[in-house]
């Protein structure tokens, strides 16, 4: 949305009044058009109810990987529609990975502390997770932080995750929090892996021996693996665990379908959470719909409580900020992946999401009487501020055939002041569309289908009208410089899908160099790749990729072009993406290998050269057509014909083994 004149403002000013009068009229009037029977639902201050935690994004998996690499103004554009209170999504809840160096969905987030050593001394500076929490706290300085680990470095407890080791590491992270004026409310297990109940308890203690208020959040489940009903379990059976939870959380939780777990979870009187959640689950049937991801989500956020008291939805994730061609793309509320040319989307989830951000706040109190299901399809919550009277109610009716007619009565000394009325589908954009003055403390409201509804007695809400650039492809010709990023840091659009791809000072060569520096395998959370880090676009094909590589020890290095796909959980096993890799080994030995999801990995070509370990060599991938070459050295080695891979990005990559990078570069073929 474009900044309008003086002139505009204004007259958009008046026509919204005009409009909003208009509203609110058809608000009233349009009963007489609906054959659905009224609906009369109570809001009564006195009805029972659990607390609302909030509403939050979990950035985990390398999913705000690009973000940080935006220019401003954009960069912060783009976290205001997410954080910024009565802006955008106005986030309640922010959950961030703990890093281990492992992949972790579309990449490996980096660890504080790669050794036992560097426990004393770690690096709280790496990766951008430290970073995204202050720029939320930085815009709501109540937003809730919350940690959860995929994975760990291989160091702790000699390769066993349930471990003091683990303990102390993720009180470590809660203490770096600290460090940089974050509080870190909560922290859990493991991601999506089957606990041990004595390191839940090992936790807790670990956490109060070190003074830390935080809390535990136990044990994101998935369906399948008893999410609900073991923790319930162990909660009733076990004084000591129960005192180690604060919250269950489960992952997903499949509120379409009844789950009698759930009841077992409700009675331990635990806040329950919904501590990460998907709004891919129920498009299927929503395929003709304005948004299915975000009509999805609406329909996630009030039936997540009304189906199974959870009060806390945590959505993965809060921006796609990865490579397109990497596992469950578009998981974002926005899009923000093209870091050099600044554009960033504005998704209609964003919307969806501020209907409730907007209007509650964590501590307001559900009132379980006004909330259900309507009569012409659709569910409705409310919810009640601890003080002052005012009551919002968040409604919607994505599968509604037709308009519906609902009166609220409002008792127990709520404010029987206006109801501001705010409205989502496919013609309005979380627009204030009338008010409402109740009458002898009532009021009615007729519900277009398939729209999403904000009654509220507050105001504030607002929507946020920055704007980005279009947006270009990925530079190319693309020739990085290393020379200004600090030791220890990454550089701009590269993407680490396993290991750690950082910049020091070059061995045996002036300048700054890229190294591989992972060299212990980390304790997995799903498949462990080759470590490997790519950039590009995706629809490349014809063009040559080179780079410098020494290897100081045994182990390889890898140069990869035309990826096509870097989602390695598409394979059970994958030890590289989709596309063509050259392989060296520190012995001289090298492979020109084509690697795809859907048959084995193929050697196309092999052989060995003189290769001086500790000695910088040159690797070269030409792409023209179905013509391929290999050089090594600037001798070629392989010159064949493979039509495996059309197109794709471009990256370098090692084994678990340190590996030197420079004078890296794609260019157009000469």
């Amino acid at each position: 949305m474009h900044s309008p004149t003086l002139k505009t403002r204004r007259k958009a000013r008046w026509l919204s009044a005009f409009l909003l009068a208009i509203s609110a009229v058809a608000v009233t009037a349009g009963f007489q058009k609906t054959a659905v029977p009224v609906q009369t639902i109570t809001i009564d201050s006195h009805g029972a109810g659990r607390v609302f935690d909030g509403i939050g994004a979990l950035s985990a998996g390398a999913s705000s990987r690009l973000l940080i690499d935006y220019r401003e103004p954009y960069r912060s554009q783009v976290l205001d529609y997410l954080f910024k209170p009565h802006y955008g999504a106005s986030l309640q809840h922010l959950k961030v990975e703990i890093g281990a160096d492992v992949n972790s969905t579309d990449g490996s987030e980096p660890s504080f502390a790669r050794t036992r050593a560097e426990m004393a001394h770690p690096d709280f500076n790496r990766g951008y997770e430290w970073w995204l929490m202050e720029e939320a706290v930085r815009r709501n300085p109540h937003v809730i932080l919350d940690s959860l680990a995929w994975g760990a470095p291989g160091w702790i407890g000699n390769g066993h995750f349930f471990s003091q080791d683990m303990a102390n590491y993720q009180a470590e992270f809660a203490e770096g929090a600290a460090s940089r004026h974050l509080d870190l409310a909560y922290t859990g297990i493991w991601n999506e892996r089957p606990y041990q109940a004595a390191y839940v308890k090992l936790l807790a203690a670990t956490l109060r021996k070190d003074h830390l208020a935080t809390r535990v959040v136990c044990c994101d489940l998935t369906p399948g693996e008893q999410q609900w009903s073991r923790v319930a379990n162990d909660v009733e059976s076990d004084p000591e665990f129960r005192r180690a939870v604060s919250v269950i959380g489960v992952h997903a939780p499949d509120v379409m379908k009844p789950d009698p777990t759930a009841e077992e979870a409700r009675r331990t009187e635990k806040p329950l959470w919904a501590s990460e959640d998907e709004f891919f689950y129920y498009t299927q049937n929503l395929s003709r719909k304005w948004s299915p991801f975000a009509e999805s989500l609406a329909m996630i956020y009030n039936l997540n409580y009304i189906k199974d008291r959870i009060t806390t939805t945590e959505i993965w994730s809060p921006v796609t900020s990865y490579y397109d061609n990497l596992a469950a793309p578009d998981s974002g509320l926005m899009l923000a992946n093209t870091p050099w040319s600044g554009h960033y989307a504005v998704l209609p989830m964003i919307w969806v999401t501020a209907h409730t951000t907007q209007f509650a706040q964590p501590g307001w109190r559900y009132i379980d009487s006004a909330c259900g299901f309507l009569r012409g399809n659709g569910t409705y919550v409310t919810l009640r501020s601890p003080s002052g009277g005012d009551y919002s109610v968040i409604i919607e009716t994505v599968n509604a055939p037709a308009p519906q007619r609902v009166t609220f009565r409002v008792s127990g000394g709520l404010s029987q002041g206006l109801v501001h009325v705010w409205e989502t589908n496919a013609t309005k954009t979380f627009e204030h569309v009338a008010d409402l003055t109740p009458q002898n403390g009532a009021f009615g409201v007729t519900l277009d289908p398939d729209s999403l509804y904000s009654l509220t007695t507050t105001t504030g809400q607002a929507r946020g009208a920055a704007s980005s650039p279009p947006a270009k492809p990925f530079p190319f010709p693309f020739a990085p410089s290393f020379a200004r990023i600090s030791s220890g840091r990454s550089p701009k659009y590269f993407a680490d899908q396993d290991g750690a791809f950082e910049v020091w000072p070059c061995t045996r060569r002036r300048g700054r160099c890229l190294f591989q520096v992972i060299t212990r395998v980390p304790i997995p959370w799903g498949i462990t790749p080759d470590p490997f880090t790519m950039l590009g676009n995706a629809q490349w094909t014809d063009y040559e990729v080179s780079s410098d590589v020494m290897l100081t020890r045994p182990g390889h290095g890898t140069l990869l072009g035309r990826i096509d796909s870097a989602n390695v959980f598409a394979a059970h096993h994958a030890r590289w993406p989709s596309g063509y890799i050259l392989l060296v080994h520190s012995t001289g030995a090298w492979q020109l290998l084509s690697a795809g999801y859907r048959h084995p990995v193929t050697t196309l070509a092999s052989g060995k050269v003189r290769l001086q370990r500790g000695a910088w060599h040159r690797l070269k991938l030409r792409f023209a057509g179905p013509e391929i070459q290999a050089m090594i050295d600037g001798a070629r080695v392989a010159n064949l014909t493979d039509e495996s891979h059309t197109h794709g990005m471009v990256g370098i990559g090692s084994g678990w083994n340190k590996a030197e990078f420079d004078n890296f570069a794609v260019r157009r073929l000469q």
